[in-house]
């Protein structure tokens, strides 16, 4: 009996050193953030020598922080899925198990599946905390691993760093023949415990006599080892929590949000770009601003600072830019939104779009109603149509970045009210519409209205109320402050990015003057072609019209549909011209493609159901413009026709034929043959005559004495030969060489 008590004394002795006990660590309590000091850093792949340097350094600068001022030191450790060699990452493990950091937590965070070696630094940490969905385990990736690092995972397991983690849990995950079985047992009357054992340790509790109240199999031999979130908390192992995203992490962990942005490697305040964005968003600001992004990130920018004082502008362009600013988080890159004085309407959008937004203590954000401009220069709110598109657009800004989606959208509608709430389960508070606290089934007690949303209020805050609202982290009061947060050194100024004499240019080619300028210079060079026939002259207003289109692209207001068009419309009026006589349907449709391809690349359209009275006032404005171009053409075109020939060394630049003087007198213009009584030609209907210059396919022929504008019906026609009238139409007389 002695013997048997002895064994079964040792046997529970060694179970509890190893089991993991349900209940024995209960969830971490939220920390007082006022006497924390926490650090993120995300272990991206491959784990190596540099990234364990990275976390060395800031684990140890933390536990000095720690001790120094007595305060709690928390290091959140973001776990990716990747390969990594298995010494790198022990290196790591065996670091963050070590006594060097006893005063710092180490929480493991695992937002999306892990397998292979980099488990092994979620194991190392204190906690672990997952996605309900993601999924940890499998170190072997679906084989066993070596007996040598079997022995060492395990060794370290044995630290006991993780109260959730056992050698039975740990052995399932590195071997796939391994089970693990969940046994609630009773070590003493009236005592519960719940522990995870291999089915050998399963085997020998049930002989030693322990009370076994409940057995359930959680991996089954010849499955790999991998575990969910959501497995893992049920079954009370593994995890000390599950949450969605970091914002929910900061949470319950009662952490300051801005203390879980990620920690900044080595060397990277050397790549901080800043970008202003001043004035009223419009489709030239965007494509300005989108110019300046690409050229950060090709500048080896890691951290993007984007200074925002704007009252607004066009909806349509500030949602692009917000995507546009929060889609660098895929590449790595943060991007911070800086209001030292106002972001309104659609500058609020942008900053909705970065990673954190940091505004002075009196700086306004928010009030993002959509309007529109009626008859007569009346500001309307927007239809519902508008404000359900805008209210979407924020909800999924909000959720992405982790802000209350209510307040967000609050700020674009007035008749929207948000609340305080409170969950009853873990006492978390956010704000949510009274819909949102509805449907919720309960979990949220609906608290006091928030002030600015009440009804009528259209949502804008300062900075202060922001913070309070989880909007925006603490204000700052100026750009020297917000370094020191963000952890810039002194010495590193970010580097401005700038207009380059590329944008300068584009500003200036898309205002009024320079574009009505253009389309002058363009359309009267093609008139003067047709007269001299040099061929510079060509070349000047397809130059033209090539700037037109090339600051357009620029611009962010002209695309290869625009060009298509004006080619297009060229054909036309060549086939007109040329091939085609008479003024029909191709001299019509030419124009036409012109003028609508001229007009779609001054402005953007395509808003849809938004901003449809900006685009009229804008295609106003635009058909304006090239309208007074063509009245200035016009006004020229009859000066050159009077005095151009009379001018001295110019008249003899004018294309005249040989034999022209003969029929015209001195005082004659000589633009123009002897057509003034041109509707009387008809009868030369059949009549042959001489070519007195070359017909391309348009020239000059002498017929019955008299010196004519002709067109060749088909190939080219060279000078002195005879042709035949074959077709007049009005004054366009058609001729085949005969």
């Amino acid at each position: 009996m002695a013997t048997h008590q002895y064994i079964l004394m040792t046997l529970t002795t060694a179970m509890l050193l190893s089991g993991v006990s349900v209940g024995a660590a209960d969830d971490a309590p939220p920390e007082d953030s006022a006497t924390v000091e926490a650090r993120y850093i995300t272990l991206t792949s491959p784990i190596d020598d540099q990234m364990l340097n990275w976390v060395r350094e800031t684990a140890l600068e933390l536990q000095s922080e720690a001790v120094r001022n007595d305060r709690k030191a928390v290091l959140v450790l973001e776990v990716t899925p990747g390969n990594s060699q298995f010494h790198h990452v022990y290196g790591l493990a065996d670091f963050l198990t070590s006594a060097a950091i006893s005063q710092v937590k180490t929480i493991a965070w695992v937002p999306e599946t892990v397998i292979g070696h980099n488990v092994l630094a979620a194991l190392a940490c204190r906690e672990v905390v997952m996605h309900p969905d993601a999924q940890l385990g499998d170190i072997g990736r679906g084989g066993p691993v070596t007996e040598d690092q079997r022995a060492i995972v395990l060794n370290l397991v044995a630290k006991r760093q993780n109260t959730k983690v056992n050698r039975a849990l740990v052995a399932g995950m590195i071997d796939p023949q391994s089970a693990v079985i969940q046994l609630t047992i009773e070590p003493e009357d009236g005592q519960s415990e719940q522990r995870l054992v291999t089915e050998d340790e399963a085997t020998r509790l049930r002989d030693s006599g322990v009370v076994i109240k409940d057995s359930r199999t959680i991996k089954e031999a010849g499955q790999v080892g991998l575990f969910s979130g959501a497995q893992a908390r049920n079954g009370d192992f593994l995890v000390m929590q599950t949450v969605e995203n970091r914002h929910d992490f900061a949470a319950a962990y009662g952490l300051p949000l801005e203390s879980l942005r990620e920690q900044p490697k080595p060397g990277t305040f050397d790549r901080v770009s800043l970008i202003e964005v001043k004035g009223v968003i419009d489709p030239l600001l965007e494509s300005f601003l989108e110019r300046q992004i690409d050229r950060a990130v090709a500048s080896g920018s890691e951290v993007i600072i984007f200074e925002i004082d704007s009252p607004g502008g066009l909806l349509w362009q500030s949602r692009d830019l917000a995507y546009a600013i929060a889609d660098l988080e895929e590449r790595d890159i943060r991007t911070i939104a800086y209001v030292p004085d106002q972001a309104l309407s659609g500058a609020a959008i942008i900053a909705l779009g970065c990673d954190e937004i940091y505004l002075t203590p009196n700086g306004k954000f928010g009030d993002a109603g959509p309007i529109e401009m009626r008859e007569g220069g009346q500001f309307e709110r927007a239809p519902e149509k508008v404000l359900s598109f805008l209210r979407e657009i924020l909800r999924e800004l909000g959720e992405r970045k982790g802000r209350p989606p209510a307040l967000l959208m609050a700020m674009a509608d007035k008749d929207l009210q948000v609340y305080e709430a409170v969950n009853n389960q873990t006492g978390d508070v956010s704000y949510m519409s009274g819909d949102e606290i509805h449907n919720a089934g309960g979990e949220w007690e609906q608290g006091r209205l928030v002030p600015e949303s009440a009804e009528g209020l259209l949502f804008t805050v300062n900075g202060r109320r922001a913070h309070e609202f989880q909007i925006s982290e603490r204000p700052v009061a100026d750009f020297e402050e917000l370094k020191e947060r963000l952890g810039i050194p002194e010495d590193v100024q970010p580097q401005k990015i700038g207009r380059t004499w590329l944008d300068d240019t584009v500003f200036i080619l898309n205002t009024n003057f320079v574009t009505g300028l253009l389309f002058f210079v363009g359309i009267i060079c093609i008139y003067l072609e047709l007269h001299f026939m040099s061929g510079f002259l060509g070349i000047v207003s397809a130059l033209c019209f090539g700037v037109f289109f090339w600051s357009k692209f620029l611009g962010g207001t002209a695309g290869w549909l625009e060009v298509l068009l004006f080619i297009l419309g060229l054909g036309c009026l060549a086939m007109e011209v040329f091939v085609i006589p008479g003024f029909g349907v191709f001299g019509v449709s030419g124009a036409l493609l012109l003028f609508a391809s001229l007009v779609m690349a001054s402005q953007t359209f395509g808003n849809g159901i938004l901003q449809q009275n900006d685009d009229i006032t804008n295609a106003t404005k635009t058909m304006a413009t090239l309208s007074t171009s063509i009245i200035a053409v016009i006004v020229m075109a009859m000066a050159i026709s009077k005095f151009l020939p009379r001018i001295p060394f110019l008249n003899q630049m004018v294309l005249t034929p040989p034999g022209m003087e003969s029929v015209q007198s001195p005082d004659e213009p000589q633009l123009r043959p002897d057509l003034a009584d041109s509707g009387a030609v008809a009868h030369l209907l059949g009549s042959q005559g001489e070519t007195m210059t070359m017909l391309r396919p348009a020239g000059k022929a002498r017929v019955d004495g008299r010196l004519l504008d002709v067109v060749s019906d088909g190939p080219f026609i060279p000078q002195g030969k005879t042709v035949e009238i074959v077709q007049v139409s009005g004054n366009r007389i058609v001729v085949r060489e005969a």
